[in-house]
């Protein structure tokens, strides 16, 4: 297995992209490879005072980045020989069996829908977030900011999305499928949501339980909760803000620590020809650390292909 890490991505790239690959080297076993994607030298030389040796890892070289604040698309074709197209090619030619940045979330997106490409049959590929559970466990909610307006067909494929990702990689069985609206009622919400409850309701693909409302986004009773992005995106910084302000406060406790976004990495972009993984722009080693064993993670539920078989 190779693991493609884009390093010159992020707000404290490369420094913090290669303290997290080296943690995470040391946690994978002999049979995953780290691929270093971005300027070698550059690499090279910061292992080496990092006390690493640049040895243990493989490299794809790039001569160019995309900036944090550079327009994506405009980025890409101005920069050619940058770190993430580099890295989709690859990961198109199978060179990488996944690709994690940390870098510009806008050409990452941009790479998924025209490098490799959406699943055939999936109109709208999108992303997820975790949800920490107060029963110890986690849920997914997507889509959390790609897709800004949605039709119900593609809220259904949400569902089915969102369904393979929690069975698959993180083991819930059977997972409850939940419709984010504002009340538990068949009838209630928008055009949208009446519409696509109507779709679920009866569906054979998932395990759809209905409606569920905003309490209910860390409780039990939905394992996947589905809307549109921008719904999904204020949910997410709603949540990101929550827990910045308890830590701040000092009252962070076992459950308010699994919050902290460092604990989950990345997320995967779903429904593409590939394995695909975005990170935060701010994130630190940690965060690198643990969106590279995502990586590991999806390639050995093989998310990809089983994605592609449920929309074959």
């Amino acid at each position: 297995m190779k693991i493609g890490l884009d390093i010159m991505g992020g707000d404290f790239a490369p420094q913090a992209t290669l303290k997290g690959a080296i943690e995470a080297k040391k946690a994978l076993n002999s049979e995953v490879d780290i691929v270093l994607i971005g300027n070698e030298s550059i690499a090279r030389e910061l292992l080496i005072q990092l006390n690493f040796d640049p040895e243990k890892f493989i490299y794809i070289n790039a001569s160019q980045v995309v900036e944090m604040s550079e327009h994506a698309t405009r980025a890409l074709k101005k920069k050619p020989d940058n770190s993430i197209s580099v890295g989709f090619k690859a990961l198109k030619l199978g060179d990488i069996d996944v690709l994690a940045s940390a870098g510009n979330s806008g050409a990452m997106l941009v790479g998924s829908m025209f490098s490799v490409g959406p699943v055939p049959g999936v109109i709208r590929p999108c992303i997820t977030s975790v949800l920490p559970k107060e029963n110890g466990g986690v849920g997914v909610i997507l889509d959390v900011g790609v897709n800004a307006d949605c039709k119900p067909d593609v809220l259904y494929q949400f569902a089915i999305l969102g369904s393979l990702f929690a069975e698959l990689v993180y083991q819930i069985k059977s997972p409850k499928v939940g419709l984010l609206n504002i009340g538990e009622e068949k009838e209630k919400g928008n055009l949208l949501t009446q519409a696509t409850h109507t779709l679920l309701d009866g569906a054979d693909e998932v395990n759809f339980i209905g409606n569920v409302e905003g309490r209910d986004l860390f409780n039990d009773k939905a394992d996947v909760i589905i809307c549109d992005g921008f719904t999904g995106n204020v949910v997410l910084k709603q949540a990101e803000s929550f827990y910045e302000l308890i830590a701040k406060r000092g009252y962070l406790d076992d459950y308010f620590s699994r919050f902290n976004y460092e604990n989950y990495g990345g997320t995967p972009v779903l429904g593409v020809n590939g394995n695909v993984l975005i990170g935060h722009g701010i994130s630190s080693p940690e965060a690198i650390k643990n969106m590279i064993l995502l990586g590991r993670d999806l390639v050995e539920a093989k998310l990809t292909d089983k994605i592609k078989k449920a929309f074959k």
